[in-house]
């Protein structure tokens, strides 16, 4: 079969592998759809040295694919399903990859794949939304209006804070993320974030920010939109290793900082199940976000597009192979 293979930081090639063998207790996948999002980009340029060469398969994992087989006892899924298969690895990039029963969702029917792929990022969110104070009448600011930050806007306007600005230095994402529930947005390009902040929140900065770009200056700037006694949730995958942090800005607010991962780690994966059926009852529109779409083949213009954030990019959707 034929799969991606990142090599070096920024270099990623297809490479023939042998088909897997599902073990006990897995089931083989073919994958239909996959969707980009910014780890994909940490995987394929920021990750540690020692990480490359990645394995083949890197790196998959907001997939929707079919069973093609089954090894064991799994009486809720049957060859031939269509499911929604967490991959942790991230090694789905591939024409075939294997799961554990408990990482294979079902999905509701009649509903496009390339909006239930969506459930994996928003089901990440929503589990991370559940270790956010309580946001009620609260004033909230999102760095980043990638995927991830549009679906913060969304969750927390559903949670019931007052004001939900999203904040991008790219026009289009600015503009997008009232689509998903932002109450206004800031284009921070050539505009200070923190004076256009005070201006909407009536001279006051956020109570709680998200960060979701995970660069070194998002991050800081996180420390920067802040109110004192404020909450700052680190939800974006940092691109460096390590970088220069405003510790003292940090410090002298007060600032309670959080780190919210492995969403697949949730007992039931009830966080993504949620998600599932926000998108499959029309709850969540996600069809905005999706602005762009790739062949497998071309699945390396595809990484160089998310990185960049250009043409207007938000969602970016791999398609496979119908048959091999």
């Amino acid at each position: 079969m034929r799969a991606l293979q990142i090599t070096a930081p920024g270099v990623a090639q297809f490479v023939d592998v042998d088909k897997p063998s599902p073990k006990p207790g897995e089931a083989l996948i073919r994958p239909i759809t996959l969707s980009l999002c910014a780890s994909d980009i940490w995987q394929w340029r920021y990750a540690p040295a020692d990480n490359y060469p990645q394995a083949p398969g890197s790196s998959g994992h907001e997939i929707i694919g079919v069973i093609e087989e089954i090894n064991g006892d799994f009486p809720e899924m049957m060859v031939g399903d269509t499911v929604l298969a967490l991959n942790p690895p991230q090694l789905g990039m591939a024409e075939y990859f294997t799961a554990p029963f408990n990482n294979i969702l079902p999905v509701p029917s009649g509903v496009k794949p390339e909006y239930l792929v969506q459930a994996q990022q928003l089901g990440t969110v929503i589990y991370a939304a559940k270790q956010v104070p309580n946001v009620v009448g609260k004033t909230v600011a999102v760095i980043g209006q990638g995927s991830a930050g549009l679906w913060w806007n969304t969750m927390l306007s559903r949670m019931g804070a007052s004001h939900v600005v999203g904040i991008d230095l790219q026009a289009h994402r600015a503009q997008i993320g009232l689509k998903f529930g932002a109450t206004h947005t800031i284009h921070n390009k050539n505009v200070d974030a923190a004076e256009s902040l005070k201006a909407i929140l009536d001279g006051q900065l956020p109570e709680i920010v998200i960060e979701a770009a995970g660069e070194a200056d998002s991050i800081n700037l996180a420390f920067e939109l802040v109110q004192d006694y404020g909450f700052v949730l680190q939800f974006g995958v940092p691109h460096d290793q390590s970088f220069v942090v405003d510790y003292y800005k940090q410090f002298r607010k007060c600032i309670t900082l959080k780190h919210v991962v492995y969403a697949s780690r949730e007992p039931g994966h009830t966080s993504t199940l949620a998600a599932l059926r926000m998108i499959a009852t029309g709850e969540v529109n996600v069809a905005p976000a999706i602005t762009h779409r790739f062949p497998f083949e071309q699945v390396l213009e595809a990484y160089e597009l998310q990185a960049t954030r250009d043409e207007g990019s938000v969602k970016i959707i791999i398609d496979m192979p119908e048959t091999y």
